[in-house]
């Protein structure tokens, strides 16, 4: 089936471009929001998310673009589809000053959803541990 592309954007409490490159595009900043830990070694991104019963579930990514200070984009490896990514990018608003961070992903139709609602939880996350929404 398939993959619809998914945009999702929040508009983040912050005029500091340096704290959200930190929080979007590096191993501790994620590990912050998106997942309990995140190790990158060159291109390889590896993230794990503790499950409640103690157990963890790791995913493997490549790193496929990188544009300092705007976007971290990267590929889940094992999706077989090869025009999809996840891509976090941050824009500045000329008005307030204030940055929105925009995210990327793509699911099949009937996992958008489920796909929308694991990033609301990560935004929660990200307001809890930096009051950045």
């Amino acid at each position: 089936m398939k993959k619809k592309r998914l945009n999702i954007e929040r508009e983040l409490l912050s005029s500091s471009s340096s704290i959200i490159w930190n929080l979007i595009s590096t191993p501790e900043g994620l590990s912050r929001w998106i997942a309990d830990d995140v190790k990158l070694e060159g291109k390889d991104l590896t993230l794990t998310w503790k499950k409640p019963d103690g157990s963890e579930k790791t995913m493997q990514a490549v790193v496929t673009h990188i544009h300092k200070n705007h976007s971290f984009r990267f590929r889940w490896v094992d999706d077989n589809d090869d025009n999809a990514f996840v891509e976090l990018r941050m824009e500045k608003s000329d008005i307030t000053n204030d940055h929105f961070l925009i995210i990327t992903d793509f699911g099949t139709p009937d996992e958008l959803e489920q796909l929308k609602d694991l990033w609301e939880e990560d935004f929660y996350r990200l307001h809890q541990n930096t009051g950045l929404l």
